[in-house]
């Protein structure tokens, strides 16, 4: 019996600027090259910075007070309150720029904790910003009146250069509808999300992970819209501490491919999970907007997204990454990498969309593998290789002819998107806006409901 392959292609053409920064150094080696004098700060890739934080919080102990890296300068910058004069000469030895802050990591947790006390209220968020050393508060559009006020004043009680606040356009949800990644028919209708990173799981059978908001929402998903199901979720966690699921195969013989196809024919291998850092330039690939990409704003997020069950609920997630990546409905679970194989995140919700920016939350991988005990490796670790013939991609990420064998029967979809293609010596900036608005092609029958985005060819 023939070993099926499962596989998640591109769900929409990717931005111009996204795919010009990323494929032609995804394979890149970045050796992090150390500063001519000794102790001088050195350059270093995103993934070295974030390993040697971790050994400097652990050295410089309450003196540290957080950090993040300067992808301008490529250097890890350190936030210290105080402390042994000798360890920080040590992290500017290691490579660090060293920079003294006034609130230190465990103010800026109380102050987190007081915000979770008196102002958990739907729309609104928070996270440490180590760039300002302060507790950044954000806002969304629905946070008006009476709410508006119990907000700012709780931030006001937190005391002078503590945190700071902000409004937000739209509205913080949670990015399940729309799409045309994984499907699941419930009552009412279908639920559409995408696929995050293929796993193994604790007991070896192949699987994957998604958001968890997905995995609540529906226990069985397809790979077309009212195909049969072809995995079934094993653990859900939404809302708490995370949103993440972890999706088994039905059949273990499903090879699930380590590498994200982020269109045009390319794709970037997964070769482990990464914590993130702020900072840090990362892509997000969805089964909707495709390949964009943007900056790491926050960690530890805490998000108060609007209850869907109870009109007067609130559903509270702790422990995202916050970034300045753009999303929209059908998103939900996508994958959150780096530019050389590092799985960062899976797409959890927020604000905005891909014409006009936002804020976007993401569950860490890292924390989503310990949890359910999955591992990258062997049974893949990426959003899979996208299937069929995809020479005709448009802007370096639509997929063309995405011709496959879908569950029950042919799942040809893909439309035709042979527009421009991507230059790739062109040079990108990172914050460029998410949608490439020329040279798309026509992009019609994207195969949204065909499910050509997830196939199996046996």
């Amino acid at each position: 019996m023939p070993k099926r392959k499962a596989a998640i292609a591109v769900g929409g053409v990717a931005a111009l600027g996204a795919a010009a920064l990323l494929l032609p150094n995804a394979n890149a080696s970045q050796d992090g090259a150390s500063a001519d004098a000794a102790g001088a700060p050195r350059t270093m890739k995103a993934t070295d910075a974030s390993d040697l934080s971790a050994q400097l919080q652990k050295a410089l102990g309450d003196a540290f007070a957080g950090s993040y890296y300067d992808s301008g300068k490529q250097q890890l910058v350190v936030n210290v309150v105080s402390g042994d004069n000798n360890l920080i000469v040590q992290a500017k030895k290691a490579g660090a720029v060293v920079r003294q802050v006034e609130n230190s990591t465990s103010e800026l947790k109380a102050a987190a904790q007081t915000l979770k006390t008196k102002a958990t209220i739907p729309g609104t968020s928070w996270a440490v910003d180590p760039r300002t050393n302060k507790v950044l508060v954000t806002a969304d559009s629905t946070v008006t009146g009476a709410k508006w006020n119990r907000l700012e004043s709780t931030v006001q009680g937190l005391g002078s250069g503590m945190a700071t606040i902000k409004k937000s356009a739209g509205t913080f949800k949670t990015f399940v509808s729309g799409g045309d990644a994984i499907f699941s028919q419930v009552q009412g209708g279908n639920v559409r999300c995408s696929l995050g990173f293929n796993v193994k799981a604790s007991d070896g059978s192949p699987a994957f992970l998604t958001a968890g908001h997905c995995g609540v929402a529906a226990k069985d998903w397809s790979d077309s819209q009212n195909g049969q199901p072809i995995a079934t979720v094993d653990q859900a966690t939404f809302p708490g501490q995370g949103d993440f699921s972890l999706v088994k195969y039905n059949d273990a013989t499903t090879q699930a491919p380590s590498e994200v196809n982020v269109g045009n024919g390319q794709t970037v291998q997964i070769t482990q999970a990464v914590d993130a850092t702020v900072g840090a330039t990362v892509f997000r690939m969805g089964s909707t907007t495709g390949l964009h990409n943007g900056q790491v704003t926050g960690l530890d997020a805490t998000v108060n997204f609007q209850s869907e069950t109870d009109p007067n609920g609130v559903d509270t997630v702790t422990g995202l990454i916050q970034t300045n990546v753009c999303a929209e409905a059908g998103d939900s679970g996508g994958s959150l990498f780096t530019q050389d194989g590092g799985a960062v995140g899976l797409t959890s919700g927020g604000s905005g969309d891909c014409t006009s920016g936002g804020e976007t939350f993401f569950q860490p991988v890292t924390a989503a593998l310990q949890a359910t005990g999955a591992t990258l490796g062997d049974a893949g670790a990426g959003a899979g290789a996208g299937a069929g013939d995809q020479s005709g991609a448009g802007a370096g990420a639509g997929a063309g002819d995405q011709s496959g064998a879908g569950a029950g029967g042919d799942a040809v979809g893909g439309g035709d998107q042979s527009g421009a293609t991507a230059d790739p010596s062109a040079t990108a900036d990172p914050s460029a806006t998410a949608t490439d608005p020329a040279g798309t092609g026509d992009q019609s029958g994207t195969g949204a409901g065909d499910g050509s985005s997830l196939t199996q060819n046996h």
